[in-house]
């Protein structure tokens, strides 16, 4: 079972619903990478070395009274390869949600490195070649933007400022929409920017090259997403009104075939049974009655016609319910789910 990696909070606001995350690497083993995170790499070369380490860390409060001690020791999270390719941009990306709008901060530190010395926060990620990201260089001491797009990086955007190797320093990251702002200790050295590119996706930590970078502090405030999935069933629900109920089966990153999305949310996560995987790998639809209801489970395909998902379409019978009618019923929500779900990625964004 995952460990505690995030606390997350729903707090009530007269805006709705804001949820808080901290990443608490205290609930880590020393030398160990930490679980619910992936390490790949942007660029060339190998992933990066992620590890849990221990250093001395100063409170980002003032001390209560003169004795208290003004640091500790605490665990943060490490890159520690040094590998000194130039285009080499290991990547952490925390794997268990995706943020739309948000304010992301960590403080981090660049402890060494002999070709760059660079920490940073990936944001908005898709895949290891398209995503946004601001860092800091303690060797270049400047402070810049880049997005990669297919694995080709923009312009650097972003003032020089001076970034002392070995003190910790906070990074935030502000989304909402299209816009960007990046700050650096509270300040914000760089113009607010637009981009439409990428409105949704992970979150990660990143440093380049022979960098070896520490982070710790890590919090995140955001605005809850509806997945698409989920989106496409509480429409359908709302434009069949005739439907008892909805679920849509899918491969989690385990490759076991669960609900992802369904009209009751207390369903979201159950593995599927047997029957929904003959549907998904014989792409053919399934009939089955009970008393109370009639069901009809569907492959939903592609825009390539392969099957990517199952659903379960429960309908009330009537007096003269047939196979052939209940097939009638449900292939228009089949239908209307399908066309909003054009490749096995809408079904996890």
């Amino acid at each position: 079972m995952l460990k505690f990696i995030a606390l997350i909070f729903l707090l009530s606001s007269s805006f709705g619903f804001a949820a808080q995350m901290t990443l608490d690497f205290a609930k880590f083993s020393l030398n160990a990478a930490p679980t619910g995170f992936v390490s790949t790499v942007s660029g060339v070369g190998k992933p990066g070395d992620w590890k849990i380490v221990e250093d001395e860390i100063p409170s980002a409060f003032a001390p209560l009274t003169a004795n208290a001690p003004e640091a500790g020791k605490r665990h943060v999270l490490a890159q520690l390869s040094e590998n000194s390719t130039d285009e080499h941009f290991p990547l952490l990306i925390y794997d268990k949600e995706i943020f739309g709008d948000f304010t992301l901060t960590t403080r981090f530190k660049c402890v060494s490195g002999s070709v760059e010395q660079m920490a940073g926060l990936a944001f908005r990620i898709q895949d290891e070649k398209n995503y946004y990201v601001v860092r800091a260089s303690a060797l270049g001491n400047s402070f810049r933007f880049y997005k990669f797009v297919n694995g080709q990086r923009s312009a650097p955007i972003g003032p020089e400022v001076e970034i002392p190797r070995g003190a910790w320093i906070e990074m935030s990251v502000i989304c909402k929409g299209n816009q960007i702002r990046c700050l650096l200790d509270g300040k914000e050295l760089i113009p607010t920017l637009t981009d439409n590119s990428f409105s949704a996706g992970k979150i990660g930590f990143w440093t380049k090259s022979d960098s070896v970078s520490y982070f710790v502090d890590t919090k995140m405030d955001y605005t809850p997403r509806i997945p698409l999935a989920q989106k496409v069933i509480d429409d359908a629900m709302g434009n069949f009104p005739r439907l008892v109920g909805l679920k849509l089966f899918a491969r989690d990153s385990a490759k076991e075939l669960r609900v992802i999305a369904s009209n009751d949310p207390a369903q979201i996560g159950e593995l599927a049974k047997k029957v929904e995987e003959d549907v998904i790998t014989k792409a053919t639809p399934y009939y089955a009655k009970s008393i109370e209801t009639v069901s009809v489970i569907m492959p939903v395909r592609d825009r390539n016609g392969d099957p990517v998902a199952a659903l379960r379409v429960i309908l009330n019978p009537f007096p003269g319910q047939t196979e052939k009618n209940a097939f009638a019923r449900a292939l228009p929500v089949a239908k209307e789910i399908e066309s909003r779900i054009l490749s096995a990625k809408d079904l996890t964004r």
